[in-house]
């Protein structure tokens, strides 16, 4: 008995062991799948039954320096209709489908009937549920706010998003209302494409942050919207304002591609920049392409080509600065324009003769003259480094670091440096612009500093970021180098490029309302494959600023391999910076000189207004309104004749008949026609202005039937 006893305790231990094994199995596992792998399957979970998708934010704009939008985000919004909606009844869609298919027929797309959209809805009322796609079929895309609120209103869809099944999800698109203007300087942000402008280098700041909205899967394995609004609401991206100023920039655009066409030119930029703080007022980029003229890089920015002769400002700053130049005036060979260095030969564009001024050197943009005095003062091989050393302290080695992404780095060559491939003629090729890589905005830094009294200012192309109009961060102009140079360099650097202007290469661009300091610039641009027997191409640049005894702008203007009408940059590119600065005179009040701002000018007779002919009374009230004084010298007559002697206004008297044709020149319209009609005579008139002669001879008998021609001018 006790055996068995023992027997069925056993059995029972052994039972109640299994359980209790078998229940840690099972809580180990279920601690397994709840706490250790809960992410994993949630996720799992989340992918076959819901799950939250990102939801893009509304996009900061971008504006001009005056609030003018240069890109904004505009609401647009894709319609789907779910057919099984849950609350959706048949009842209702029966009521409901004739009414909205023919507001469908008529106000979204016209290609289909009434009846032709009833059978198409129909039929995705009655699809079997589990049909790929059949509770999220588009109804419009694209559509604008107002055409959505109309497509809202109906008929089923007005029930909303579960009693009638229409789903709407915003899709924002990126407008710029300006079209074209900057177009690569704003640049875009697109999926699947590197960032590129204003767009990219700020899209941290316009982007703002995601929000997140629920998405639920039906049958047909298509996920929906749980509602139309997201569960984490997406917070707006931030504003940005440029320095740009759109009137500047349409001018520069304008300019530099009728310049393109012109001159059936690759490609070129313009860069115009405020001296004093460096601000970026316009940066104008275009190329051909076989679909036309567009805006495809940003060579302003990321093109680094040789220079050419716009870089011998550089080198007569060196020669300054080492005090090897002291007297302009002094004469230097210039070999008739041809001279070697060691098997090398340089030439001139333009034969000069056997020898020039330093100043004409620079002025007629001499490659001799210039290569020649370089050589002479830094050829030694202990001051080769002096003259890379001045081109470091104009700050030509560093990048501009500008807030758009793509700049490259400078290159200026170092005999310090086995990687440069220094050789001998390596120095009198620099010092005509070969043989170093700028960008046009580094060199144009360098071209702002000197017109802004050696003050390298940096450039940038956004001074503020806000929120609601409100800012919320300022960029304000940085000093990079308080003076590049001494003020004596500077002041002889000035002089030099006005003289380009005024006697020099660019003379053809001098305006009588304003000065014009700077330099041309033509760079040959394969003259390496040419030597293996390719086609010569060339860059003709201009750069400068105005007016150029108080600089308020800088600009560059480049041209890329034009093909007719000259490829010299006086004859390419220095037009264009003249038709760019007239604009900006024309716009701009701070390029004008105040009125009051000078001496008060001593009048003379050629200044003053003479031989006006009217009524005593009303040149008197006009000369008074004017502030200038007169002296009568007969007693008050009633018509008189103005007449100017050295710096005194004079009336004297106009006698005019009662009776016969009085002389009328010199009298505005209306007094003459009062004159010659009181006086019974018909009058033609021919032209505009005073009256400066008349048909009929004073003193002549008029009558009902005489008639008297005035011309006028």
């Amino acid at each position: 008995m006790l055996n068995v006893k023992n027997e069925v305790l056993i059995r029972v231990y052994l039972v109640a062991a299994a359980v209790l094994l078998v229940g840690f199995v099972i809580v180990g596992r279920l601690y397994q799948l709840t706490v250790v792998q809960a992410s994993k399957w949630e996720a799992r979970a989340d992918s076959l039954f819901l799950k939250f998708v990102d939801v893009r934010a509304d996009r900061g704009n971008i504006l001009a320096d005056d609030g003018s939008l240069l890109a904004t985000s505009l609401p647009f919004f894709d319609v789907y209709f779910d057919a099984k909606s849950e609350g959706l009844n048949n009842e209702v869609f029966d009521e409901n489908v004739d009414s909205l298919a023919y507001m469908l027929s008529t106000y979204v797309d016209q290609q289909y009937t009434q009846g032709a959209y009833k059978e198409w809805l129909v039929k995705l009322r009655n699809a079997d549920p589990d049909t790929r796609g059949i509770r999220y079929v588009p109804i419009a895309k694209n559509v604008s706010y107002h055409n959505m609120v109309r497509i809202k209103d109906f008929p089923l869809f007005r029930l909303g998003r579960y009693r009638g099944g229409i789903i709407i999800e915003q899709n924002p698109k990126r407008e710029r209302p300006y079209k074209m203007l900057a177009q690569r300087t704003i640049g875009y942000v697109r999926e699947g494409a590197l960032p590129v402008g204003l767009e990219g280098s700020f899209d941290n700041v316009l982007g703002g942050l995601l929000g997140k909205q629920p998405m639920v899967r039906v049958p047909g394995d298509v996920y929906i919207p749980v509602n139309d609004l997201a569960e984490i609401e997406p917070k707006s991206g931030d504003d940005v304002v440029t320095t740009l100023d759109v009137n500047i920039q349409d001018a520069a655009e304008n300019a530099l591609l009728k310049a393109l066409q012109e001159h059936n030119a690759d490609h070129g930029c313009v860069i115009v920049m405020e001296v004093k703080t460096g601000a970026i007022r316009a940066m104008a980029n275009i190329g051909r392409t076989p679909d036309g003229w567009w805006e495809t890089f940003n060579y302003a920015v990321g093109e680094r080509v040789e220079p050419g002769s716009m870089f011998k400002l550089a080198s007569f700053m060196a020669l300054l600065e080492e005090g090897y130049i002291s007297d302009f005036d002094k004469k230097i060979p210039v070999y008739n324009g041809k001279v070697k260095f060691y098997d090398e030969e340089l030439s001139d564009a333009s034969v000069h003769g056997d020898s020039l001024t330093i100043k004409q050197v620079f002025a007629y943009s001499s490659n001799v003259g210039t290569a020649t005095m370089v050589q002479q003062c830094f050829g030694n091989t202990r001051k080769q480094g002096d003259f890379v050393a001045h081109l470091r302290d104009f700050g030509l080695n560093l990048p501009t670091n500008i807030e758009i992404g793509g700049e490259e780095s400078p290159v200026i060559k170092d005999p310090a440096d086995k990687k440069s491939e220094w050789s001998g003629t390596t120095l009198p090729w620099m010092s005509i612009g070969y043989e170093v890589l700028l960008t046009p905005l580094q060199l144009l830094t360098f071209y702002n500093t000197v017109a802004n009294d050696g003050r390298e200012m940096k450039p940038y192309i956004v001074q503020r970021v806000e929120r609601f109009g409100e800012p919320i961060r300022e960029i304000r102009p940085t000093v990079v180098n308080r003076s590049i140079a001494s003020r004596k360099t500077i002041a002889k650097a000035k002089e030099l490029l006005e003289s380009v202007v005024l006697e020099g290469t660019a003379h053809n661009i001098q305006s009588r309302h304003y000065s014009i300091a700077g330099k041309t610039g033509t760079a040959q641009l394969n003259y390496h494959k040419y030597k293996m027997g390719k086609g010569l191409t060339h860059q003709a640049g201009f750069c400068g600023y105005f007016p150029a005894d108080n600089p308020v702008y800088s600009c560059i203007v480049v041209i890329s391999e034009p093909e007719r009408g000259g490829y010299h940059g006086a004859e390419a590119a220095a037009p264009v910076f003249r038709a760019i600065a007239d604009k900006c005179y024309a716009m701009k009040p701070e390029l004008h000189q105040a009125v009051n701002e000078g001496p008060k000018p001593v009048l003379v007779g050629r200044a003053l207004p003479g031989f006006d002919v009217g009524r005593r009374v009303d040149m008197e009230k006009s000369l008074r309104w004017l502030g200038l004084d007169w002296r009568t010298l007969d007693k008050e007559p009633e018509w008189v004749s103005l007449k100017p002697q050295q710096d005194t206004m004079f009336m004297t008297n106009r006698i005019v008949s009662d009776r016969t044709v009085p002389s009328v020149v010199g009298m505005g319209l209306k007094d003459a026609i009062y004159l010659l009609e009181n006086r019974g005579c018909k009058v033609k008139v021919r032209g505009v202005g005073r009256v400066r002669r008349q048909s009929l001879a004073p003193g002549t008998r008029a009558s009902g039937n005489t008639t008297c021609v005035l011309y006028l001018e």
